[in-house]
């Protein structure tokens, strides 16, 4: 295989959601399902499921065949996560698509692209929609160093923002790249439908 893997962060509490966020009913199935179907449909050599708060989510995510990553620090927000999860990697691990849990309709067009930019050289590659830099994000190993430096409720956006042209960005061909859920409201039927 290429040596990419994929990395889905699933380790928050959801408070904003009111808590049990990933595993609230999405279209047949559970919210954390549509990260974890682009994860699994896109070119990698592993999904790594990154858990911390909600335990139903990391049972979910095993039976579907991830492997499971606990970020123990998790409540130290979005970057303890992300570390864990790079962290977690195999140590030969070329790079890493980097999934959001709540981000459930990801256009799996996108994939084979950012992970392409990755395997051509790139430090990383982001999809975008109307100017707007989306998820999920491919990372080059030569960043995980950076990544592992990582501070505070916040992923690696400021980093890859502060590659300027190196940053690889792929066309994407709906919002689903944009499109997160952070309330119960954020469910409601119709929104991006596919």
């Amino acid at each position: 295989m290429n040596g990419i893997h994929a990395i889905v962060l699933a380790a928050g509490f959801g408070s904003r959601f009111g808590g049990g966020k990933l595993m609230a009913p999405w279209r047949g199935g559970v919210l954390l399902d549509g990260a974890l179907d682009a994860a699994f449909a896109a070119p990698v050599a592993g999904v790594h499921v990154v858990v911390g708060a909600d335990r139903a989510a990391a049972a979910h995510a095993l039976a579907r065949g991830a492997v499971i990553v606990e970020a123990r620090d998790h409540a130290l927000g979005l970057s303890a996560s992300l570390k864990a999860g790079i962290a977690g990697l195999p140590p030969d691990a070329a790079g890493a698509l980097v999934f959001l849990g709540d981000m459930p309709l990801t256009p799996h067009a996108v994939l084979a692209p950012l992970v392409d930019a990755i395997l051509a050289g790139a430090p990383a590659a982001v999809p975008v929609f109307e100017d707007r830099i989306g998820n999920p994000a491919a990372l080059s190993s030569s960043l995980f160093p950076k990544v592992l430096a990582l501070e505070g409720d916040r992923g690696a956006r400021a980093l890859l923002e502060g590659l300027g042209e190196a940053l690889v960005r792929v066309g994407a061909p709906d919002a689903g790249v944009l499109y997160d859920v952070d309330r119960p409201e954020d469910l409601r039927p119709g929104i991006l439908s596919t």
